[in-house]
């Protein structure tokens, strides 16, 4: 089994960009070692490379002092790298034993499938795990957390020396995370060497040993993690702290009337709600796993069904039954999923941008295809979406792209309420800060934005007030100016500890 993993110089370009500039580092086995920096400075471009995905122009990696060249995935994989992608790579229909086993399965008499020693095989390597599921069980019935699991022990079955995440917690839940990192800390026993791509901070500080900062395709900096700050990462990343991304905001001081008003909403998890939001005011809502957030703007818009109360935007009660009727009245959601609710990964931008406008385009029954494209530049336009075309397949881009891609659509429909659920997750510092920005312009023009999010500092460095909930309900409402991150967590929690002070 290797112990390191060298890459030196390495350089790939695409036509007009230079992706990889030049990278050197050095991985070691039994550690994990993060590759931070912005989207677009090269992380995964150098995950394909090791995997065989892509071809470098120049220089070299070393696996155990070998230089080593990967033709494709399925040579890397036979020589013990595998990569483990933010998007699944299971087949859901198939069991878990099958999915494992997808590359050898064990064939007895007459080259007929040995079910038998199969599941024996899985099932060894799902206790050695520790994992509550069984061989045969569907990995369609399992939940994300666990079918990511699926593909780990696939990659643990080949015996391999390298291990890379590209991004793995993106749409996992607090204890799906712990799971997945107790296997990660057991590979790491293992003397496996660990690459971890993440944007987010605290699991880089809770999981790996090691920092390798990139930016623009270029290595910046290698650290131990224990050595090394948030603060200095961000700074290596964008040029700047996370202060000064907040202090640099252009907030909003003139706030007009109320727009939104919400009286005693009863949902799905959702318990008497009452709030009001103002034209040009950000609201944050805080809270933990649970806290009802998500299901009570999605009660207001309509997505899911109200079993309680009254929503009036500016004096007018509205009888919201579908999202249609909310997008009708002004108000527009970005949802908390960007990659199953708010994006369409395989259309283009021009299609993402214009989908809710489409009544409006159509000429004597015929969509305006001129019209449509002159609608989604302006929306590329005014957002700064980086994209060589608005004919460009929307996955394509990267997430903080998409994100801008949503709010531009639901920017041509005027709203006059905005409801932001986690509109920075899975997305680098720069991205953010470019998001937090916009946010704070389409306040300054009158909009009243909703801001959800799990990420205290954005919270408490963005939002004009803040709305905490706990369990369903509201337990306590915050000045942006004077609130803590302590009393964010205890009003957060209050419920959980037998009611707010």
């Amino acid at each position: 089994m290797s112990s390191l993993l060298e890459f030196q110089e390495i350089t790939k370009t695409f036509p007009g960009v230079v992706a990889l500039d030049g990278v050197s580092f050095t991985a070691r086995a039994g550690e994990v070692t993060a590759l931070v920096g912005e989207n677009g400075a090269g992380k995964s471009t150098l995950l394909k490379i090791l995997s065989g995905d892509y071809k470098m122009d120049s220089g070299k990696y070393l696996i155990d002092g070998a230089e080593r060249h990967f033709k494709n995935p399925v040579d890397s994989i036979r020589s013990g790298v595998s990569v483990i992608y933010q998007e699944r790579q299971v087949v859901p229909y198939l069991t878990v034993s099958e999915n494992i086993f997808m590359e050898d399965i064990p064939l007895g008499r007459f080259g007929m499938v040995d079910f038998d020693a199969l599941n024996k095989s899985a099932q060894g390597i799902i206790d050695e795990f520790g994992l509550p599921f069984k061989a045969g069980d569907r990995v369609k019935g399992l939940s994300v957390a666990f079918q990511q699991m699926v593909e780990i022990m696939k990659a643990y079955r080949r015996n391999p020396s390298i291990i890379a995440f590209d991004e793995p917690t993106a749409s996992l839940s607090d204890a799906e995370i712990d799971s997945l990192f107790e296997i990660i800390g057991e590979l790491k026993k293992k003397n496996i060497i660990i690459l971890y791509v993440s944007h987010r901070m605290k699991e880089i500080f809770r999981i790996t040993d090691q920092v390798v900062i990139m930016k623009d395709g270029r290595f910046i900096r290698q650290a131990a993690t224990k050595e090394i700050t948030e603060d200095e990462i961000i700074r290596s990343m964008v040029g700047r702290d996370l202060g000064d991304i907040f202090r640099s905001l252009r907030r909003n001081p003139d706030m007009g009337d109320v727009v939104l008003r919400v009286e005693g909403l009863e949902a799905e998890n959702v318990k008497h709600v009452s709030f009001e939001v103002r034209a040009g005011e950000i609201v944050g809502f805080a809270g933990l796993v649970g806290a009802g957030r998500t299901e009570t703007m999605r009660a207001i818009f309509g997505a899911d069904k109200k079993t309680g109360g009254t929503v009036r935007l500016d004096t007018r009660e509205l009888d919201v039954k579908l999202p249609k009727d909310a997008i009708e009245n002004g108000i527009a959601l970005c949802p908390e999923d960007r990659k199953e609710q708010g994006i369409f990964a395989k259309r283009p931008v021009k299609d993402n941008i214009s989908v809710v406008m489409l009544g409006s385009l159509l000429r004597r029954g015929f969509i305006d295809f001129k019209a449509e494209r002159l609608m989604a530049s302006e929306g590329v336009r005014r957002l700064n979406i980086r994209t060589p075309s608005v004919d460009k397949a929307a996955g394509e881009l990267s997430g903080g792209n998409q994100q801008k891609t949503i709010f531009a659509r639901w920017l041509t429909t005027n709203p006059k309420v905005l409801i932001l659920d986690e509109p920075t997750k899975g997305i680098d510092v720069g991205s953010k800060s470019e998001i937090y920005q916009m946010v704070c312009d389409l306040a300054r023009s009158g909009i009243a934005v909703i801001f959800i999010s799990s990420e205290l500092p954005e919270i408490l460095g963005l939002c004009d007030r803040i709305i905490v909930m706990c369990q369903g309900r509201i337990t306590g409402e915050l000045k942006g100016s004077e609130a803590t991150d302590h009393e964010v967590l205890r009003l957060a929690m209050a419920d959980m500890l037998g009611g707010a002070e």
